[in-house]
């Protein structure tokens, strides 16, 4: 499993959150998506996505509409996108 992993600060969670539902990870083939907010600043957003493989993940990274709707949503940070290969997933 390919893992995207996107941080950036937003002007308000709400809007930016209403954005985000339109246009989900899963739009772009993931499998599952969980969305962060910092606990020391509510308007930094880290969202974690799974997808099959490095293609698609790379896709919806670089699909123009992902930053057009981060502009709608009022991103206010240079968003920093990184893909990881997933080694171990445990849950407790």
């Amino acid at each position: 499993m390919k893992i995207l992993v996107v941080n950036h600060d937003v002007a308000d969670y709400e809007r930016w959150k209403a954005v985000f539902d339109e246009f989900r990870p899963a739009k772009g083939g993931a499998k599952f998506h969980r969305v962060n907010r910092n606990v020391e600043n509510p308007n930094n957003i880290a969202i974690v996505a799974g997808f099959d493989t490095l293609e698609a993940a790379t896709a919806f990274r670089d699909n123009p509409d992902l930053e057009a709707a981060m502009q709608r949503a009022g991103v206010t940070s240079a968003p920093r996108i990184e893909i990881y290969d997933e080694v171990e997933a445990v849950e407790y």
